[in-house]
C-alpha cells in the first residue's frame, strides 16, 4: 500500500481492484520506467512561440553544451503561416528535438464569454460546439501536411476523436498526442483515462505534490510532463531542487523548465527571457547531475523515435 494511515480501507481496496493506486505513492521508491533509449528524463521548454525564438534555443542550448529534446508552441498553430510551421519542423530535424504544435481553436479564441469571466475560466481551452471539432481536426490535419507529428490537445474530447482517427488510419499512426496542463487533469483515474483515449504524453496540473507525481506513474506508462517552473500566471514557482526527485518518482519524465523567465502563457519570449529560459535549462540540468547523476537525460535525436516507445528495467 502506498498510504500511511488507515483509513478508508474499503475504499481503497475497491480501487486498488480498478487498477489504481490506493493512495499517494508516499515511500522512497522510484520509477523503473524508461524511454526506449533508456533515458529516465528528458528536457521541455514550453511556450516557445516563435521560429526565431525555438532556433536561439536549440543553437544556444547546443553551443553551451546542454541538451533540449522537446520544444512546445503553445499559441496555436492557426496563429502561424505555413512557412512558419514547416520552419518549426526543419528545426526539430536539424537539433533532433520533438517539436509540439498546439492545436489552434481553443475558448481563448472564440467569440464565447464565458471563458473571460472568473468561473468561465475553469474550462480552460476545451472547444465549444461541434464546428470548433471539426476545426481543430483540420487544425491537426494542416500541421500533418506541413511535417508535424506531435500535437498539444487541450480537450479530452477532442483527444478521443484524434486518437480514434489515428486508430482508423484516417491520421498518420506516429503522430504524438500530448494533453496539456490546461485540461485540469491531476489524479491517477484520469491519467488512466486520458492514455485510454490515446495521450500519448500527459501534463498533470502544475502545483502536485511528489507523493502526488509518484501515484500518476504508479497508474499510467506513457511520460509524464511535469513543471520545475512556472511563469506568474500560473503560479511562479521554481522547483529546481526537487527535479531529481521528479525524475526518480516519475520516469519516464519530460522536465518541464523555463517558464519562470515568463510573464505568462501564450506569449513570445523576448531576446532577455530566451537568455533567462536557457539559463534556468542550464541550471536544472546542473542539479540533475550534481545530485541525481545516475538518471540519463536521453538523447538529441529522440524525435525520430517511434511514438509510445517506452521500456521497463529494475529501479
Amino acid at each position: 500500500m502506498t498510504h500511511t494511515t488507515a483509513f478508508y480501507e474499503r475504499t481503497r481496496t475497491q480501487l486498488a481492484r480498478l487498477g489504481l493506486p490506493d493512495g499517494d505513492a508516499h515511500g522512497p521508491a522510484g520509477s523503473s520506467g524508461r524511454f526506449a533509449d533508456g533515458g529516465h528524463y528528458r528536457i521541455e521548454v514550453p511556450t516557445v512561440n516563435s521560429v526565431q525564438a525555438a532556433e536561439t534555443l536549440l543553437a544556444e542550448s547546443r553551443r553551451r553544451g546542454f541538451a533540449i529534446n522537446r520544444i512546445t508552441e503553445t499559441r496555436g498553430m492557426y496563429r502561424h503561416t505555413a512557412r512558419a510551421i514547416s520552419e518549426y519542423v526543419a528545426l526539430g530535424e536539424e537539433y533532433g528535438a520533438q517539436i509540439l504544435m498546439s492545436v489552434g481553436p481553443r475558448a481563448g479564441y472564440d467569440i464565447g464569454a464565458s471563458v473571460q469571466t472568473p468561473e468561465g475560466a475553469r474550462i480552460g481551452y476545451r472547444l465549444r460546439g461541434q464546428e470548433q471539432v471539426v476545426r481543430a481536426v483540420e487544425d491537426v490535419k494542416r500541421g500533418i501536411d506541413l511535417g508535424v507529428r506531435g500535437f498539444v490537445v487541450y480537450d479530452e474530447g477532442l483527444l478521443w476523436v484524434l486518437g480514434r482517427l489515428r486508430n482508423a488510419g484516417d491520421l498518420p499512426m506516429d503522430i504524438h498526442l500530448k494533453v496539456s496542463a490546461h485540461c485540469g487533469q491531476g489524479n491517477p483515474a484520469a491519467a488512466q483515462l486520458l492514455e485510454m483515449l490515446g495521450a500519448n504524453s500527459f501534463n498533470p496540473v502544475r502545483d502536485l505534490t511528489l507523493p502526488m507525481i509518484a501515484a500518476l506513474r504508479q497508474a499510467v506508462a506513457i511520460p509524464l510532463d511535469c513543471h520545475v517552473d512556472n511563469p506568474r500566471t500560473s503560479g511562479g514557482f521554481v522547483r529546481t531542487y526537487e527535479a531529481p526527485d521528479i525524475v526518480r518518482v516519475a520516469a519516464p519524465v519530460y522536465l518541464k523548465t523555463g517558464n519562470s523567465a515568463l510573464d505568462g502563457h501564450g506569449t513570445s519570449p523576448t531576446p532577455a527571457q530566451l537568455e533567462d529560459i536557457l539559463r534556468q535549462v542550464e541550471i536544472v540540468t546542473e542539479f540533475l547531475g550534481r545530485h541525481y547523476p545516475a538518471a540519463r537525460q536521453s538523447a538529441v535525436d529522440c524525435a525520430r523515435e517511434p511514438v509510445g516507445a517506452l521500456t521497463r528495467t529494475e529501479a
